[in-house]
């Protein structure tokens, strides 16, 4: 890099759902990833293999923040001050599953995987109660 072309270069990379506000979400994303994470803690407390062991934390933490960011993105962009007016715990469950994903990154508790699971399945029939399904998500084209 020259001098002059390392002068011009960005100091800082935003980072963003997407490059533009795209306008899908869907909480289907988070329980995939929260899914995937209950399976592999079964299949980590089933094996005695410390390779296989080592690599299914590794991937279970990576899929269980990939549910919190899902979870971000639909408690921040997706719902608005007139969903919190019809769900007023809507804040609260947001929070609450954020640090059940956490909890999960943290152990191999299968309970926790299942908690997740539960609080997403509540944030996803808020999702659907709000218009989620119609308003962010292209329908199925006629053929």
């Amino acid at each position: 890099m020259t001098r002059l072309s390392r002068w011009l270069a960005p100091t800082a990379v935003a980072r963003a759902h997407c490059d533009l506000p795209c306008g899908v979400y869907d909480p289907e994303q988070a329980r995939i990833e929260a899914e995937s994470c209950y399976k592999i803690i079964e299949k980590y407390a089933a094996s005695e293999d410390k390779v296989f062991r080592a690599r299914a934390l590794h991937i279970k933490e990576d899929r269980a923040e990939l549910v919190k960011h899902h979870l971000d993105v639909l408690w921040h962009d997706y719902f608005k001050p007139e969903h919190l007016e019809k769900y007023p715990d809507l804040h609260e469950t947001c929070w609450k599953a954020s640090k059940a994903a956490s909890k999960v990154k943290q152990t191999t508790d299968i309970a926790a995987a299942k908690e997740l699971l539960t609080l997403i399945d509540k944030i996803d029939e808020m999702w659907k109660a709000t218009g989620g399904p119609e308003k962010t998500r292209l329908q199925a084209v006629a053929a």
